[in-house]
């Protein structure tokens, strides 16, 4: 067999001959690289959909690409059974035991059954278990479930927050993003939304831009405040009320709130954040395939999450950088719904700006379905790649004939409908159509055995038990609690115990800089003194590509005398600016004042003191790999550095892989034609021996009857047809030589040709090793501040508001 672990290579099975209804020797290796041009997948239930489509993710992991994948009915969770050793033990758990009834047999005796099916599919394809090891060491697999506590929890209320300035720089995009984001809200309501004729659509709309261009995040509770008290008056040039009336927005504040505060809504409210960077990478920058599993959600709730899904994963696609390397996956299994011919849900603007748009960026984006009249072949003519399995109906086989023309047009290649008709007639079970705009002809294959136990759907209880491990080693991070203010509150060592009596608004100079904290809470509130400092501090180094500033903020406690070394245990936060009053609430009581922050000189020498501290404390720490030359930029964590070098150092193998095929195929075309040839003249040469030798027997035959049975043993007769045959025998002898000589020949061009396989895998063996994250070697380099490069902009008193115990 071929070897299939090739670099770029995803290896998904043997070509097949229809006719004989048979797989071949050739392997199809198909070229990563044409997925950044999409591809679609479809087939009916039994067709062998499935194994394919996580075999193509299979591959992709083992070749370090990470993947989202939107899993509607929990089949994908599969790609966590992979059990390297085989074992009749590690099937067992996963097995049904009806089924074991069915076929007669006990649940032991299924596991064994099971555990030799799956050795000797993967050996009849050329897989070992190392290579289930291989796929399990290369990508973290993780499932998700938002709106359940079965996987790791997801909150989506980050994906109202204000998108980043690639979104919001981009009229078109802002737009789009505003629109979807909304739409999947309301649809979360039951609320069918025109953008252009529903009031609901119209106000939230203005509202979420509002705020977006005012730079303020906005979270549901906020959302539903707005909706009641709008920061405008007028929706286009009619006002608010002729448009939407108080009362009817109160109605509509009022289905948010109930969903808000619903029981099964606070699910949505757990979990770490919806981050596209974290789910496709983890914190130590190893590739993972997310696997978002929503088949638990109603169509609503489903409808809801891809569509903001697909917003944040559109938005992480614009902070990348253009490439021509496959960067990460966006797969869906049973797009059904989401992406129809001719109505608008609200999941298919976004999808279809992916599809138009994510090949620059090198996210490659995979649709699957069993229900092809149900997509849009229009909006898929982005598509390069078509899997087609055996499909239902004619209805089905004419849709995606309709695709597949609209595909190669949209490429510039030919399509010859009779002929696609008659293969999509003959296929079978695990046999697939895949036409690729990239390749000069439709290809018919079957598939190889997955490396994954494709028990089929997962229960909660199943997916609860693989990520178990996971959620107690506390991965993901528990979701925040909302903090509307930026600057967080000193923690109290003890709850705040209810103030001294008489405990009032100390009286100051006015030099002294006074600020509050906004307070949230209802019950009696003390007011305690700490300490805020802002500051600039300006990193430069030209070596490592370094000039950045940085904001600070810092809160530091105060209890009894304030001394120079106050900002020793104080709280930083980068790039974050300060919320904060100039009064405070009614009826609130304060505590004791130190008498050092009553005095407007020493806020002349805590700036000093702050300089001195950041001077002493405050570092810019960043990577360096010394074998590629490169540097993390300011605040870029080392996984995510090192994710970003892997994408790098893919980009470069790529071009590199490119530049040995051309470097290679002539050499191997050559002599591949010199073996060819030297085949046809062994044949030829074979055929002329044989003739040779027949010719000499019978050359001495008549000369041997001669002398036998002529009348004179030594006539000149007799003499001359022996002397032929000899002449005859020597020409024989001559032509096995050749024979000979050819056959030697054949063995050294074989040699030659082995030499140059064994050369071309020896350079790109070398090349995989670069591209491999896990490899590169990297330093940690500080970089320290100059004095002069430090700024402080403010110290002031911060007065922060507690709520009472027992108040």
């Amino acid at each position: 067999m071929q070897d299939f672990e090739k670099l770029g290579a995803f290896y998904l099975g043997k070509t097949y001959d229809p006719a004989a209804k048979a797989a071949r020797d050739e392997l199809l290796l198909y070229d990563a690289k044409d997925l950044t041009t999409h591809a679609v997948c479809v087939g009916m239930t039994g067709s062998g959909k499935t194994g394919l489509c996580l075999a193509l993710l299979e591959e992709a992991a083992i070749d370090g690409i990470p993947a989202i994948i939107i899993d509607p009915k929990g089949d994908l969770g599969n790609l966590l059974l992979t059990f390297p050793d085989l074992q009749p033990g590690s099937f067992k758990p996963w097995l049904d035991p009806a089924d074991a009834t069915r076929k007669g047999l006990s649940l032991d005796e299924l596991a064994q059954k099971t555990a030799d099916d799956w050795r000797n599919g993967l050996a009849a394809w050329g897989q070992t278990p190392e290579r289930i090891a291989k796929f399990r060491e290369a990508a973290d697999v993780a499932i998700y479930t938002p709106g359940s506590s079965a996987g790791l929890s997801l909150t989506v209320l980050r994906s109202f927050a204000s998108p980043g300035p690639e979104t919001m720089e981009n009229a078109d995009a802002l737009r789009e993003r505003i629109n979807a984001a909304v739409s999947g809200l309301l649809a979360l309501l039951g609320i069918d939304a025109d953008p252009l004729q529903s009031r609901e659509h119209i106000l939230l709309a203005s509202l979420m831009e509002r705020a977006w261009r005012d730079g303020k995040d906005l979270d549901l509770p906020r959302l539903i405040r707005e909706i009641q008290s709008p920061p405008f008056d007028k929706i286009g040039v009619m006002d608010l009320e002729s448009v939407f009336p108080a009362k009817d927005r109160f109605g509509l504040s009022m289905s948010l709130n109930n969903l808000l505060a619903s029981p099964g809504f606070s699910a949505w409210m757990e979990g770490e954040p919806l981050d596209i960077q974290r789910l496709l990478y983890t914190p130590a920058g190893r590739p993972r395939l997310a696997i978002l599993s929503i088949a638990h959600l109603s169509d609503p709730e489903r409808m809801f999450f891809v569509t903001i899904l697909l917003n944040e994963v559109i938005a992480w696609m614009r902070r990348q950088s253009g490439t021509a390397s496959l960067r990460a996956l966006l797969y869906m299994d049973e797009v059904f719904g989401y992406f129809p011919p001719t109505a608008n849900p609200p999941a298919k603007v976004p999808m279809l700006t992916l599809l138009k748009q994510a090949r620059a960026y090198g996210l490659g984006v995979v649709l699957a379905t069993q229900n092809p009249v149900d997509l849009d072949y229009k909006g898929l003519s982005n598509a390069g790649t078509w899997f087609i399995g055996r499909l239902q109906t004619e209805r089905d086989k004419a849709r995606v004939l309709d695709g597949l023309e609209g595909a190669s047009t949209a490429a510039g290649a030919s399509f010859n409908r009779q002929q696609m008709e008659s293969i999509l007639s003959g296929l079978g079970n695990r046999v697939f159509l895949m036409n690729n705009v990239h390749d000069d002809a439709p290809v018919v294959f079957q598939t190889r055995w997955a490396l994954s136990f494709l028990r089929g759907p997962l229960t909660r209880d199943q997916i609860a038990t693989l990520m178990a491990d996971r959620k107690a080693n506390g991965a993901p991070a528990a979701a925040q609690p909302v903090v509307n203010s930026a600057v967080a509150s000193p923690a109290p060592a003890t709850p705040v115990p209810a103030p001294i009596a008489g405990g009032t608004r100390p009286v100051l100079p006015p030099d002294v800089p006074e600020l509050f904290v906004p307070v949230r809470s209802r019950g009696p509130v003390t007011y305690r003194p700490a300490l805020v400092g802002t500051a600039r501090v300006h990193f430069a180094q030209a070596k490592s590509d370094v000039d950045v500033w940085e904001t600070l903020l810092l809160t530091a406690e105060v209890a009894g005398d304030v001394s120079a070394d106050v900002w020793d245990g104080a709280k930083l936060a980068i790039d974050e600016e300060p919320e904060l009053e100039k009064s405070p609430v009614d009826g609130a009581s304060f505590a004791e004042l130190p008498a050092e922050l009553a005095q407007p000189k020493s806020y002349a020498k805590l700036s000093t003191a702050l300089k001195d501290f950041l001077y002493r404390t405050h570092e810019l720490d960043i990577w360096k790999c010394p074998s590629l030359k490169q540097f993390s930029r300011p605040g870029e964590s080392e996984g995510d550095f090192r994710a970003r070098l892997s994408q790098g150092a893919r980009e470069q193998r790529d071009l590199l892989v490119d530049k040995l095929r051309s470097k290679y195929a002539p050499k191997l075309a050559l002599v591949q034609e010199r073996i060819r040839r030297a085949q046809q003249k062994i044949e030829k040469e074979k055929a002329q021996a044989s003739e040779q030798t027949m010719s000499a027997a019978m050359s001495f035959g008549t000369s041997l009857l001669g002398a036998l049975f002529g009348r004179k043993l030594a006539s000149t007769a007799n003499v001359g047809r022996a002397a032929t045959a000899m002449r005859s025998a020597g020409r024989a002898g001559r032509e096995r030589q050749d024979v000979t000589q050819a056959e030697e020949n054949l063995e050294t061009l074989q040699h030659q040709l082995q030499d140059l396989e064994a050369q071309f895998q020896a350079e790109t063996e070398a090349l995989e090793a670069t591209a491999s994250p896990d490899r590169l070697l990297l330093e940690e380099i500080t970089i320290k501040p100059k004095k002069a490069d430090i700024s402080v902009t403010r110290v002031a008193l911060a007065w922060h508001g507690e709520e009472v115990v027992g108040g």
